[in-house]
C-alpha cells in the first residue's frame, strides 16, 4: 500500500465508526443449545457498513454449522475500538460464557501509535481474563502501518507472536491477509471489507477456529 492509502485507512478507521454491537443470526431457542464464542474486536470484527449477517462472524457461524459444530457467534465487535477501550467492555463479552474468545484487537492503536508496552498490557489481561473464566482464547495478529517509524512498526508485529507463546494461544498471523489493497475485497472506502472481504477473514479465521470447535464438540458428546 502507499502512503496515501495509509493515510485513508487512519481517517477511515478513527474517524468514522459506527459503535453498534450485532449479534450472530440465530433463533433464540436454537442459540441457547449451542455453545458461545465471543468474536471481540473492533470495526474488522463488527462488520462496519455491512449488514450483520455479512460480518465476518456472522459468516464464521454459518461454516461452524454447515460442519456440523454446535456453536454459535456472538459479535462483540464495536468500531474504533482501541485495545483500551475495549477494556471497558470486556466483562460483558466474558458474561456471555463463551467456550472460545477470537481477539481481533489493535488496529486502532497501531494508527494512533499507542505505545506497544500499553498495547501489549491491555492484550494480556483481555487473554488472562478469559482463560480465567476456562474459554480458550484465539488471537488475531495486526500490523502497524509504518507512520510512526519502523521501530514502532517492527515491534507492533513481534507483539502479537510474543502473546502467543507466552499464552499458549493459536494466533492467526494477520487478520486481513489476502483483504489489504485489495479492491475486490473493500468498500468504497477503500479501507473497510466488503463482504467478500468480510468472508475472507472468515476463512482465514475458520483454519483455527475449526480445530477448537472440533475438540469442543468432542468434549460436548462424551
Amino acid at each position: 500500500m502507499g502512503i496515501l492509502l495509509f493515510v485513508a485507512l487512519a481517517a477511515a478507521i478513527i474517524g468514522g465508526c459506527s459503535n453498534k454491537v450485532a449479534e450472530a443470526t440465530t433463533g433464540p431457542s436454537q442459540a441457547a443449545q449451542l455453545r458461545p464464542i465471543v468474536a471481540f474486536g473492533d470495526s474488522l470484527t463488527s462488520g462496519y457498513g455491512l449488514p450483520a449477517d455479512r460480518a465476518y462472524p456472522a459468516v464464521l457461524e454459518r461454516m461452524l454449522r454447515g460442519a456440523g459444530l454446535p456453536l454459535r457467534v456472538i459479535n462483540h465487535g464495536v468500531s474504533g475500538d482501541t485495545t483500551a477501550r475495549a477494556l471497558d467492555r470486556l466483562e460483558a463479552a466474558l458474561a456471555e460464557k463463551p467456550s472460545i474468545v477470537i481477539v481481533a484487537l489493535g488496529a486502532n492503536d497501531g494508527l494512533r501509535g499507542v505505545p506497544v508496552s500499553e498495547v501489549r498490557r491491555n492484550l494480556e489481561t483481555i487473554i488472562e481474563a478469559a482463560q480465567g473464566r476456562r474459554a480458550q482464547v484465539l488471537l488475531c495478529g495486526m500490523e502497524a502501518l509504518p507512520l510512526f517509524g519502523w521501530d514502532y512498526t517492527v515491534a507492533f508485529h513481534r507483539l502479537f507472536p510474543e502473546l502467543a507463546e507466552k499464552y499458549h494461544v493459536p494466533l492467526v498471523p494477520f487478520l486481513l491477509e489476502g483483504v489489504v489493497a485489495n479492491p475486490d475485497m473493500l468498500q468504497d472506502d477503500f479501507v473497510h471489507p466488503n463482504a467478500a472481504g468480510a468472508a475472507r477473514i472468515a476463512q482465514t479465521v475458520w483454519a483455527y477456529v475449526q480445530p477448537l470447535a472440533v475438540k469442543l464438540a468432542a468434549v460436548q458428546t462424551r
